[in-house]
C-alpha cells in the first residue's frame, strides 16, 4: 500500500464551517454590522477569506505526517503487503478408480467456507501431486519383541504416538500398511509426517550455521513377499522424524530384481496389506520422537489464486505510465508481464526501484498492495511504446493474488474442491491441521516502529532487540522475545553463543479473546528461523521456541449496589479478566474495552491490580480474592510470581456477585 494513502488531516474544518464560525463572531467584534446576507459586500470578503483559509488548512494538515512518510521513503521503507496463509491438504481417491494413481494438477483450487464471509476463501496447490489409489489404513509399531497397532491413533491425529517406542531402541520400526486391490505402482511415494510438539513448549525447529545432521538414521524398506528390501529415499524433510515434513520414497518397478511390493499379513493385522517400514538403524534421540499422524496424497496449499492472460491496456510511449491489475494483493515474484511493441511479446522485469535501471532495461515497478504497474521516464529509462497492430499490448501473462489473516482457517475447513478432478473424491478433501502464516497489510504505525529499529539493526541480528525486530517480519508473528544465552534443552545454564526466540503468533480469529493461549505452528517457527538465519552471526546458534503458559484462574466475590444488574456486572468482570490476562491484548495498558500491548513475559500478577480492576461501576466491595495457578491454589491476599520466560492465560474464573445488605 502506498504511504501517501496515509496522509493525515489535522484540521478538518471546511469552507462552510469557516463561514459559519465567522458569522457567529461578527456580532461580538463588529456589532454595528447587522446585514449578514450573502449579497452583502462584507460577506463576500468573508467567503473569500474562508475559501483561502480552507486551502491553507488543507496544505498545513499534510505537513507533519508528510515529513514522516518522506523519511520512510528515503529509508526504503514500504508497508509490507498482506501475506497468504498455507496449509497441508489431503486428497482421497475414489474407491472405484481403476488406476493405481491419480494426478492432481498444479494450482488445483480448494476452498474453505468461513462463517460470516461473503465468498469462500480459495487455496491452490503449490505443486502437482501423484495421489495413490491405495489407502494408508494400517500403522504398527514393531519394537522387535511385539507389534502394537496404532492405526486408530494415527487416524484420529489427536494424541500422537512414538514411532520407535518410548525408548527408541535400535532395530525398532514403524510399519505402514496400504490397502488396495490393484498392484502397487512404481512411483514416488510422498508421505506427509506431522510431529507432535513437545508438551512443554520446547524447541520445535532449530537453525544453526551448518546443516544439522539428524540425530538418528533409519532405513526405509518394503516387503516383497519374502523379506524386507531397501527403498530409495529421495528426500526427508523431517530430519529423522524430528520435525514435520514430507518424506519422498521411490517404490520399485514390477521388473525390479528384488520384486515389487507384495500383499502380506504381518504383525497384528489379519488382512493382507502392502507394507513399508522405517527401521531405526543407528544414532540416538535425546527425546524419543512423537508423531501426530502420517498421511499420503497430501500437498501444500496457499491462500492465493492464479490469473492468466490479463490485458492491462495499451502502452503510449509517454512518461510515468501506470497500469492496474484487476486483483490484489499480488504475491511477490509471481507477475509475468509482457509487452508487444511490434516485435512480439517481450518479457519485462520487476525491480524494486529505477535507481539502477538504464535506457535499455525493460524494467517496471510493482506495488503489490494496489496492483499498480508503473514505468519510468523516457529521458533515462526505457518506456513501453504503442503497437499500431495491437489495441492492447500490455499483458499480464500470469500472476497470483491473495493473503490476509482470514486465510488462517481452522482444521477441517478446507474441504471444498472447486473443480472436479477425475479420480478424486470431492468429499475426501480436508486439511488435518489449521492453516497459518496469513497476515494483513502492515499499518503505518508498525512501519514507523520498524523503521526506527531498522536504523539500529541495519538488517543484522546482533542484540536481543535485533532478533525480536526481525522475528516480527515473519508472517503471522505478533510478539517475539529474544533470550541470549538460553538453551531450551539446558534450562538454568547460560550457554555461550545461543539465542532462543520465543514466538507468539497472531490470533487465529478476528477476535483475539477467542484464543487465550496462541501457540505457533511448526511452519511459523520455520519462517522465523528462515528470516533470522541470514541475519545472525555465523557463531550464533539459533532456536525458535513456543511460549510457555501459566493458567491463571481468579476467584472473587463482588458486592454491588442495590440498583445494579448482577448478571451484567458478572459478565463485565469475566470479560475484563479475560482481556487483562491475555498474552496479545492484555497487560497494564488494557482496559475493560480497549486492548493493550499484551501481558509481559514473566509479568507478575499483583493482588492490588486485580482488586482495582474488579471495582467496576456499581461495585462497592471486592472480597475473597484468590488466585489459582495451573490448578494450584495460591496463598490468600498475595502476589503471584511468574517465571521470567512464561506468559499467562485465562482459566475458568469464578466470580460471585451479590447485593449489599
Amino acid at each position: 500500500m502506498p504511504l501517501l494513502d496515509n496522509l493525515p488531516v489535522i484540521d478538518d474544518r471546511r469552507y462552510s464551517d469557516l463561514v459559519a464560525e465567522a458569522r457567529t463572531r461578527i456580532p461580538r467584534y463588529a456589532p454595528e454590522w447587522t446585514d449578514l446576507n450573502d449579497n452583502e459586500p462584507g460577506m463576500a470578503v468573508v467567503q473569500l477569506l474562508a475559501w483561502l483559509a480552507e486551502m491553507l488548512i488543507y496544505r498545513l494538515g499534510q505537513v507533519p505526517l508528510l515529513n514522516t512518510i518522506k523519511f520512510l521513503e528515503l529509508l526504503g521503507i514500504e508497508l509490507t503487503p498482506a501475506q497468504p496463509a498455507s496449509a497441508e491438504v489431503s486428497f482421497a481417491v475414489l474407491p472405484t478408480w481403476p488406476e493405481p494413481t491419480v494426478i492432481v494438477p498444479l494450482h488445483t483450487q480448494v476452498a474453505a467456507d468461513v462463517p460470516g464471509a461473503d465468498t469462500p476463501l480459495v487455496f491452490e496447490t503449490e505443486r502437482a501431486l501423484i495421489a495413490l489409489a491405495a489407502r494408508l489404513d494400517g500403522v504398527q509399531l514393531d519394537s522387535g519383541f511385539q507389534h502394537t497397532d496404532v492405526s486408530t491413533v494415527n487416524a484420529d491425529a489427536r494424541d500422537g504416538f512414538a514411532p520407535f517406542g518410548s525408548t527408541a531402541r535400535i532395530g525398532a520400526a514403524l510399519m505402514l500398511g496400504f490397502d488396495s486391490t490393484l498392484d502397487f505402482p512404481a512411483t514416488q511415494l510422498d508421505l506427509m509426517i506431522w510431529t507432535r510438539p513437545p508438551a512443554k513448549g520446547s524447541v520445535l525447529f532449530v537453525a544453526s550455521g551448518a546443516a544439522t545432521p539428524p540425530p538418528a538414521v533409519f532405513a526405509w524398506e518394503y516387503w516383497n513377499g519374502k523379506e524386507w528390501i531397501a527403498l530409495d529415499s529421495l528426500k526427508d524433510e523431517t530430519a529423522a522424524f524430528t520435525r514435520s515434513g514430507h518424506v519422498l520414497l521411490q517404490t520399485p518397478a514390477p521388473d525390479d530384481v528384488d520384486g515389487p511390493l507384495q500383499r502380506a499379513v504381518l504383525g497384528n493385522f489379519t488382512a493382507p496389506r502392502y507394507w513399508i517400514r522405517a527401521r531405526l538403524v543407528s544414532g540416538a534421540y535425546q527425546i524419543a520422537p512423537m508423531l501426530l499422524a502420517a498421511r499420503i496424497n497430501t500437498v501444500a496449499v496457499l491462500n492465493a489464486q492464479t490469473v492468466d492472460a490479463e490485458v492491462l491496456g495499451r502502452a503510449t510511449g509517454l512518461d510515468d505510465q501506470v497500469f492496474t491489475l484487476a486483483n490484489r494483493p499480488v504475491l511477490a515474484g509471481t507477475l509475468d508481464l509482457a509487452i508487444d511493441e511490434g516485435r512480439g511479446e517481450e518479457a519485462w522485469t520487476e525491480v524494486p526501484d529505477f535507481f539502477a535501471s538504464g535506457p535499455d532495461d525493460r524494467h517496471y515497478v510493482l506495488d503489490r498492495s494496489t496492483g499498480e504497474v508503473r514505468f519510468g521516464r523516457g529521458a533515462r529509462l526505457r518506456v513501453p511504446i504503442a503497437n499500431p497492430n495491437q489495441p492492447a499490448n500490455v499483458i499480464a501473462r500470469s500472476y497470483r493474488f491473495g493473503g490476509g489473516t482470514a486465510g488462517n482457517v481452522a482444521a477441517g475447513r478446507i474441504a471444498d474442491l472447486r473443480e472436479p478432478v477425475a479420480g478424486i473424491d470431492a468429499d475426501g478433501v480436508v486439511n488435518l491441521l489449521a492453516a497459518d502464516g496469513g497476515a494483513d497489510e502492515e499499518t503505518l504505525d508498525a512501519a514507523q516502529t520498524r523503521a526506527q529499529q531498522t536504523l539500529k539493526s541495519h538488517e543484522r541480528a546482533v542484540t536481543a532487540g535485533d532478533f525480536e525486530l526481525h522475528a516480527l517480519e515473519a508472517g503471522g508473528v505478533a510478539r517475539a522475545k529474544a533470550l541470549p544465552l538460553y538453551h531450551p534443552q539446558f534450562e538454568g545454564i547460560a550457554v555461550p553463543g545461543v539465542v532462543s526466540v520465543i514466538v507468539v503468533p497472531q490470533a487465529a480469529t478476528a477476535d483475539p479473546l477467542d484464543d487465550p493461549a496462541p501457540v505457533p505452528t511448526e511452519a511459523t517457527l520455520r519462517n522465523v528461523c528462515a528470516v533470522l538465519d541470514p541475519r545472525r552471526l555465523a557463531t550464533t546458534e539459533l532456536y525458535a521456541i513456543a511460549p510457555r503458559y501459566r493458567e491463571v484462574a481468579v476467584s472473587a466475590k463482588l458486592t454491588v449496589k442495590a440498583d445494579s444488574d448482577l448478571a451484567s456486572v458478572k459478565q463485565q468482570a469475566l470479560a475484563l479478566l479475560q482481556r487483562y490476562l491475555h498474552p496479545l491484548v492484555g497487560g497494564e495498558d488494557a482496559s475493560a474495552t480497549e486492548n493493550g500491548s499484551g501481558w509481559p513475559f514473566g509479568g507478575d500478577i499483583y493482588y492490588a491490580s486485580i482488586v482495582q480492576r474488579l471495582l467496576l461501576p456499581g461495585v462497592r466491595r471486592v472480597s475473597d480474592v484468590l488466585f489459582t495457578i495451573d490448578s494450584e491454589p495460591m496463598p490468600p491476599c498475595s502476589d503471584v510470581t511468574i517465571e521470567p520466560l512464561a506468559l499467562v492465560k485465562s482459566g475458568a474464573h469464578r466470580i460471585t456477585v451479590q447485593y449489599e445488605a
